[in-house]
């Protein structure tokens, strides 16, 4: 499992999509999701939108992310 850091309370999926590299632009990450091939918390989400907090994870073709937080 690989992790991405970030400074703030929560990521959005979409936003958290592209900042692991898994894509590169919103809209790809919106088909994905919308789609149901993306796993938060290994369960199937279609909200775009939904708010990773420290400690969740995605995952998307075979790679997989846990969120950090802080220093």
């Amino acid at each position: 499992m690989e992790h991405i850091h970030i400074e703030t309370e929560f990521i959005r999926l979409d936003a958290a999509m592209k900042l692991s590299g898994l894509v590169d632009t919103g809209g790809q990450a919106k088909a994905l999701i919308q789609g149901g091939e993306v796993l938060v918390n290994g369960e199937p989400c279609l909200m775009r939108g939904k708010k990773l907090r420290e400690g969740d994870t995605f995952q998307y073709a075979g790679r997989g992310f846990a969120v950090t937080q802080g220093g």
